[in-house]
This record gives structure tokens, C-alpha cells and sequence, in this order.
């Protein structure tokens, strides 16, 4: 996707110092920058908690401002600003992450990450869950073991079996399936 017009106005306005564009610049983005604090510390196994989440984002737009928004300057325009930021954003944060975890304070306790609404409810019944592990190949049964009997997360599962984190909840949706295929409601 290539740069839009309301963001090439946007950026040069900032650039310019416009009166109230960074704040618009700020406004435009912030969803973005949350966003991508939040995935990185989640694909990274790690809860944040609202204050370094805040402090994380606001270390991306100080970065952006520094040297005469430097950074800015140097963006090509050959990409969607949108994109330009994501990439600025998951290095900032990564490198701010990757200082130490005692730089950092995590909620507590860490809960498992929520993948998406469509993930499969975890079933209480651990008689009904040993009953349709049997009708599941010995791999998908070890997820859905893991996952509702075991209680462990997507990322837990992941670093036990060597799947990709993303592959968890197909796994379990397909076995989901599976077991419903043979009369059975989870």
C-alpha cells in the first residue's frame, strides 16, 4: 500500500511544525503504536501492565520527535505510513524489551493471552475431555489435553510441542470439529 495523501499531508505538516500537527500526527496513530506494544509483549510471553504499556509508547513517539523527528526525515514515502511506523514501533519496543526484563514490570500473575474471540472454551469435564481425546491423532490430543485439562496457554503449548504459536488454536478448532463430527458438543 503505498502512502495516502491525507498522511503525506499529515507528516509534512509535522515536519513543518504546523500548529496542533502532532497532536493530530499523535491522535492518528496511537491506536497503532498500543497495538503493536501489545502484540510484541504478548508474542514475547509477557503481560504488561498500563504503566510500562504507556511508558513503551510514549519511548516511540519520543524516538519519533528526537533529532527534529530525524526519523521521519528519513521515511521514503515508497510505503504506507502506517507501515513505516509499525516497523519503527516493534524496534523501539523490542530494544526497550530486550534491555532486561527488570526494566520492565508485568502485571501479576501473567494470564494466558487471549488469541481471539473464536478461540475454543476451555471444557471443565475432565472425564467428557478423556473420552474425546480418544478420537483425536496422538498430536491433537496432546494439544487438547494441554490446553483444557492442563490449563496452559497458546504460548505454553507452543514452546512444548514446537508449533507456532498461530497453529494452537487451528489445532484445537480442527479437533474441536473432530469431536463434534462423532456426536459430541464440547
Amino acid at each position: 500500500m503505498s502512502l495516502s495523501g491525507f498522511d503525506r499531508e499529515l507528516l509534512q505538516c509535522c515536519l513543518d511544525r504546523a500548529p496542533r500537527a502532532w497532536q493530530n500526527f499523535v491522535d492518528r496513530f496511537l491506536g497503532l503504536v498500543i497495538h503493536v506494544a501489545n502484540h510484541v509483549a504478548e508474542s514475547r510471553g509477557i503481560m504488561l501492565d498500563q504503566a510500562t504499556r504507556d511508558d513503551l509508547v510514549a519511548e516511540v513517539f519520543l524516538v519519533l520527535i528526537a533529532d527534529d523527528f530525524s526519523v521521519l526525515r528519513r521515511f521514503r514515502r515508497n510505503c504506507s505510513l502506517a507501515t513505516y511506523l509499525t516497523v519503527i514501533s516493534r524496534r523501539v519496543i523490542i530494544r526497550r524489551l530486550n534491555k532486561g526484563r527488570h526494566d520492565v514490570a508485568v502485571a501479576s500473575p501473567p494470564e494466558p493471552p487471549v488469541v481471539d474471540d473464536q478461540s475454543p472454551k476451555r471444557i471443565e469435564n475432565a472425564e467428557q475431555v478423556q473420552m474425546l481425546l480418544s478420537q483425536l491423532d496422538e498430536r491433537e490430543a496432546a494439544i487438547v489435553r494441554m490446553y483444557h485439562l492442563e490449563g496452559k496457554s497458546y504460548n505454553e503449548i507452543s514452546k512444548t510441542t514446537g508449533l507456532a504459536v498461530n497453529s494452537i488454536g487451528p489445532v484445537l478448532t480442527k479437533a474441536r470439529e473432530k469431536m463434534r463430527g462423532n456426536g459430541h458438543e464440547s
